[in-house]
């Protein structure tokens, strides 16, 4: 019976410890002893662990909002919105905003979803356990507002080539604030860009890009792109239209080779610009027109050709940019029959200079072989006789005299 009595008491002790950890959450294990008895009793709780996650959405889109437990012991979920009010408490809704659906309910798991969302809903909700004292967890939604369509703005639509124009991209009413970039073409440029702050923290970013243009601009897509998380793919872009002076060719139609005495000449003056030029003039530098000359547009032409009407002739092109100009020199050999000059032949005159090098070269490895075969001793005329001269008076009178021994003295001439 005093068994029995110390067990219930134990039993009371052991349940109001447990009541008290539960409550409070912790993990831990507790031993108790009861000598009398001798009997071990192992209590093992564990805390309940309660997670959410913070949450991006896009302005009228729905967001989902997760209240999880672990090691659940059924105790009550409840989720609060930023005001504290209660959304749901378990699978029950108090709130009257319908937007709040209820997507799942469980021991472990509370599931909430807010559609159609705005500004306003903007905050920190709370995961709230019913313990002792309650858990709390915090899950931050953020409401994300894209920019509208950019508006690109040129502060002139044509452009002449190498001077300098402005173009701007305006992103409006986003949240965050917008980062605008630019290409030209697949070459990325630096924009200025500026900041403006408006109302619930929505802004508006406008860049400004400046450009020095050339004709080779011209046509090139010039692109705005906006980088906002709510969007991808954002752009707007603007085809530059640049004026340029015109560029001038002249081609000869006639004739194909020489031109020679009592033929014909013909040329035609190629001018491409933008705007198309508006006047195409020929003249002579330096010199009168030939009287006979015949200008059709872009054309000259010039029959019976002879020597007076060597020269150069010019071609000039011009439009609202500015004018440019192409020269042909004209030189009239003489008619065939007199002996025009015919193409020189390139290829002749190289293996001529080659065959005329490699007979210089073989020359001179005869004439060194020929030296070091001949090598002797030479003597200037004072010489002779002086190894048998006291001195060098004697030798000269001996050279002089004819000496005998001026025989055995010979002299090699080359």
């Amino acid at each position: 019976q005093n068994h029995f009595k110390a067990l219930v008491h134990l039993s009371r002790k052991v349940f109001m410890l447990y009541h008290m950890i539960k409550m409070n959450g912790i993990y831990t294990s507790i031993a108790l002893c009861c000598k009398s008895c001798m009997c071990f009793l192992w209590v093992t709780v564990q805390g309940q662990n309660l997670v959410t996650n913070n949450v991006s959405v896009v302005e009228g889109e729905t967001a989902i909002i997760s209240c999880r437990v672990k090691n659940n012991d059924d105790s009550v979920i409840q989720l609060l919105n930023p005001n504290r009010q209660t959304i749901y408490f378990r699978d029950v809704r108090p709130l009257k905003d319908s937007r709040f659906q209820l997507v799942n309910f469980s021991d472990n798991e509370l599931l909430v979803s807010l559609s159609n969302v705005s500004l306003s809903d903007e905050g920190r909700y709370v995961c709230q356990l019913y313990t002792d004292p309650p858990q709390e967890a915090y899950a931050d939604i953020t409401v994300l507002v894209p920019p509208g369509n950019p508006i690109l703005e040129s502060r002139e639509e044509i452009v002449s080539e190498g001077n300098e124009t402005e173009i701007t991209c305006t992103a409006m009413g986003s949240k965050p604030a917008s980062t605008i970039k630019w290409m030209k073409g697949d070459q990325p440029l630096q924009g200025e860009a500026t900041v403006e702050e408006l109302y619930d923290r929505m802004f508006t970013v406008t860049s400004r890009l400046r450009l020095t243009v050339s004709k080779e601009d011209d046509g090139v897509a010039v692109i705005c792109i906006i980088d906002h998380p709510a969007v991808k793919d954002f752009q707007a872009q603007k085809y530059l239209e640049v004026q340029y002076k015109p560029e001038v060719q002249i081609v000869v139609e006639f004739p194909e080779g020489l031109t020679r005495e009592g033929e014909n000449l013909e040329l035609t003056c190629r001018a491409k610009g933008k705007p198309q030029p508006h006047q195409i003039n020929w003249l002579k530098v330096d010199d009168d027109f030939p009287s006979h000359a015949v200008i059709t547009g872009s054309d000259l032409f010039i029959e019976n050709l002879n020597k007076s009407f060597n020269g150069t002739y010019r071609c000039v092109a011009s439009n609202l940019v500015g004018e440019a100009y192409d020269d042909y020199i004209l030189y009239v050999y003489d008619s065939r029959a007199d002996g025009a000059p015919q193409k020189i032949d390139h290829a002749v005159i190289g293996g001529i200079v080659a065959v005329v090098v490699f007979a210089m070269l073989c020359l001179l490895i005869v004439l060194g072989r020929y030296f070091a075969r001949h090598k002797g001793t030479y003597f200037t005329h004072e010489a002779k006789g002086a190894d048998d001269a006291a001195d060098a008076d004697t030798a000269i009178i001996n050279a002089e005299g004819g000496h005998n021994n001026s025989d055995d003295k010979k002299e090699y001439y080359i």
